[in-house]
């Protein structure tokens, strides 16, 4: 059987120091793996043991295992993850797929026709929200792979009304908003890591489907799996999601990386012969 484990990145499977979220004393912490490396500087993080875990997984002949994220192409190569290469990755939230590392033509060419006929154009999304944020919280405004908008923030100030109203006015246009730590994210609706998974759940004929993730921009990608995991923290666990075949893990932070890569192992484990 055939495994395809498709796992989000950032504060699911890698943290940043801000996110680590360890609460125990200092000498009982974890050991941790620095796993990117952004200007010369420490950037993510893993433990020790769920790199470990990673590992054996990937070295397993029967599991594909897809880095799944709404980091760009070049923001997700900075990415040095233990175990075999990923022959397979998504990123841009679903809008690209690498497959050896090369954008693959044929699928982004699906998508921007997708994106064309079900949501308002990029550029109209864009200047909106450069015209309604606020100079005193809005530090960067970026577009992604010509495909999504995102705004770095100062969090603490951002307003929830101004939240809403955004998600409103988004919604009104195909398009979806979710905020992840300082950053705020534009995105088409159609624009789904789901629909890149089912890809290359097609290309590899896998059988079974494993997936993990924080996010609401996870959510899609957790309920097309067969099973899948989320951390005790983020967006998902803020609104208390849940699904049929989604298990909440009580981890939160580094841990629950560590968790997931457990349970994935687990899983596949179970199906061995």
């Amino acid at each position: 059987m055939t495994v395809l484990v498709a796992s989000d990145l950032d504060r699911t499977l890698i943290y940043s120091a801000a996110a680590l979220g360890l609460t125990v004393p200092d000498p009982e912490a974890p050991r941790l793996l620095c796993v990117e490396i952004h200007e010369g500087r420490p950037l993510s993080f893993m433990t020790e043991t769920a790199a470990g875990l990673l590992a054996e997984l990937t070295e397993n002949p029967a599991v594909v295992f897809v880095p799944t994220t709404t980091r760009t192409r070049k923001q997700y190569q900075r990415i040095n993850l233990p175990g075999r290469p990923a022959r397979y990755a998504i990123c841009a939230n679903g809008g690209q797929l690498l497959v050896d590392g090369v954008p693959d033509r044929d699928w982004r060419r699906t998508v921007a026709a997708r994106l064309a006929e079900e949501c308002a154009p990029l550029e109209e999304v864009h200047a909106h929200l450069l015209a309604v944020a606020d100079p005193a919280w809005l530090r960067k405004a970026r577009v992604a792979e010509e495909l999504f908008v995102y705004l770095v923030v100062e969090r603490a100030l951002v307003p929830e009304e101004w939240l809403k109203a955004l998600a409103e006015w988004s919604e009104a246009r195909g398009w979806t908003v979710s905020l992840q730590g300082r950053k705020i994210y534009a995105v088409p609706r159609p624009l789904t890591k789901s629909a890149a998974m089912r890809e290359v759940a097609r290309r590899t004929d896998a059988e079974l489907t494993l997936a993990a993730g924080d996010s609401l921009l996870d959510a899609d990608l957790l309920l097309a799996a067969d099973r899948a995991w989320r951390p005790g923290h983020g967006e998902l666990a803020d609104a208390q999601w849940t699904a049929p075949g989604v298990r909440a893990l009580a981890e939160a932070g580094v841990l629950a990386g560590e968790e997931i890569v457990r349970e994935f192992g687990r899983t596949v484990g179970t199906l061995a012969p």
